[in-house]
């Protein structure tokens, strides 16, 4: 009895039959009146079932108890029940087989019912995207066509175009070569044109001390006409006249004064930008790039001030036996250079400055760079201190150090400097001086901890390697 009452619970039956209550109870007002009829039929017999199982229960329980037990409680409450002529339908299946068919039927058309819905909306769902994709498929076919029809034009077009092009690229190429032929005359009338201002440069001196001849011939015709009690002495040492004839040098002064200090703004301004720009190729740190043009100025300065003593020892010597003019042997020896600038030896003082850089602890350790990429920049540097130093006072430039106090009287800070900053970093371009007085500034530039920074390089700063020249380049420039 105990597996018959637990296969009983374990059905749930009378939930089933709530369930199906409830589910009549909500569709009774929707569904047919067929309908009604067979979920009423098909609760009676899930009822009758379920009592069937209830009933064989029953047997069972009352067999366990005897002949005589459970008497009482059968005619007093089952007895009359069957009274109320009930009869229990009888059936060849087992009743626990019956529930389980009943159970699998209902849940078989639930699954009939939703498969059918399913299938119904798959079926739809098909026939709307079969619909869709016919609109996409004509949409494309339209593009396509479309497209083909562009292509035919923008061939025909590209076709047209095409010999369109080729003749504007000949007549470019032709405007091209007319304008190059038209730029390498214009560099010669260019060069000619320099040519000519040089010349007209020294005529402007030849005038200007023919000038001055002339005038000075003139005083002393005028002093020979006047009359003078004493006669005149033949004596060269003691003619005041001839003494105080001013020489080529010293008329020429102020005006190569003015000539050299517009240069050395010019080389300033153009030479020193071209080779930075040259030098960047080869070295990313700016303040390196700075510091070498920098060393380079300051040495061809010191280059050229040891070649201009060396060679106004030579022409002292070379003069100074055969000397019998009206100036003295040191204006003789200066007038000569200023006239024979051309055979200042530059090379070897490019040369020496080139050295004097490779040893330089700043900027030569490792040598990663030839500086005989600037060597032009040293050459015209070197030309002009080598000028300079003919001048009367002679023109130098200002001394400077690293870590140095910032002056403003000697230099004008850099962009990048910090305007407050007391101390010089480095040097990007010298102070040219005659005497005490500045005549060019120079630029510096000026940061916090300059001091510190300058005595902490030990070495060079570290330079790039890529692409750097090869040391080939000095002796093809020597050849």
């Amino acid at each position: 009895m105990a597996d018959t009452l637990r296969r009983l619970v374990n059905t749930s039956s009378y939930s089933v039959l709530q369930q199906k209550l409830e589910a009549w109870y909500k569709d009774y007002h929707v569904i047919s009146c067929d309908q009604n009829l067979n979920r009423c039929c098909e609760l009676v017999e899930l009822t009758s079932k379920i009592q069937g199982q209830l009933f064989t229960i029953l047997n069972l329980t009352a067999q366990e108890g005897g002949h005589y037990a459970g008497v009482d409680t059968l005619k007093s409450r089952l007895l009359p029940w069957l009274g109320t002529c009930f009869t229990m339908a009888t059936s060849s299946v087992s009743p626990d087989t019956s529930l389980n068919l009943i159970q699998d039927n209902v849940e078989k058309e639930r699954k009939i019912r939703e498969l059918s819905l399913s299938h119904e909306s798959d079926m739809q769902k098909m026939e709307d995207q079969l619909c869709s994709t016919r609109i996409q498929l004509d949409s494309v076919k339209q593009e396509l066509a479309d497209a083909k029809s562009d292509l035919d034009c923008t061939k025909n077009k590209s076709a047209t175009t095409l010999l369109a092009t080729e003749d504007e690229i000949l007549h470019l190429k032709t405007e091209l070569r007319a304008a190059y032929e038209q730029m390498d005359v214009y560099k010669r009338k260019l060069d000619m044109l320099e040519d000519y201002e040089r010349q007209v440069r020294l005529l402007r001196d030849e005038v200007t001390f023919l000038t001055a001849e002339k005038t000075m011939l003139q005083e002393r015709l005028v002093r020979s006409r006047s009359p003078s009690p004493l006669p005149p002495r033949r004596s060269r040492t003691s003619s005041p006249v001839r003494s105080e004839s001013p020489t080529r040098a010293q008329l020429t002064n102020s005006s190569r004064h003015a000539r050299l200090v517009s240069r050395f703004s010019d080389l300033y301004a153009t030479e020193r930008l071209e080779a930075q720009s040259l030098l960047r190729r080869y070295i990313d740190d700016l303040e390196t790039v700075q510091r070498i043009i920098f060393i380079a100025a300051v040495e061809s300065f010191q280059a050229a001030k040891l070649a201009y003593r060396q060679f106004k020892l030579r022409v002292r010597k070379t003069l100074s036996p055969t000397h019998v003019g009206p100036e003295s042997l040191e204006d003789a020896v200066v007038d000569y250079i200023v006239r024979n600038l051309d055979l200042y030896d530059v090379q070897t003082s490019v040369n020496d400055v080139i050295n004097s850089m490779n040893v330089n602890p700043r900027i030569s350790f490792p040598p990663e760079v030839d500086f005989v990429l600037i060597s032009s920049f040293i050459r015209e540097m070197c030309r002009i201190a080598f000028s300079m130093q003919t001048l009367d006072p002679p023109l130098d430039l200002a001394f400077s150090s690293d870590g140095e106090l910032y002056s403003d009287v000697k230099y004008r800070r850099s962009y990048d400097s910090e305007f407050t900053a007391p101390l010089v970093v480095y040097h990007v371009w010298p102070a040219l001086m005659e005497g005490d007085s500045v005549i060019v500034k120079g630029e510096a530039v000026t940061r916090r901890g300059a001091l510190w920074r300058s005595r902490s390089r030990s070495s060079s700063p570290v330079r790039s390697r890529s692409g750097s020249p090869t040391r080939t380049l000095v002796s093809f420039c020597d050849d």
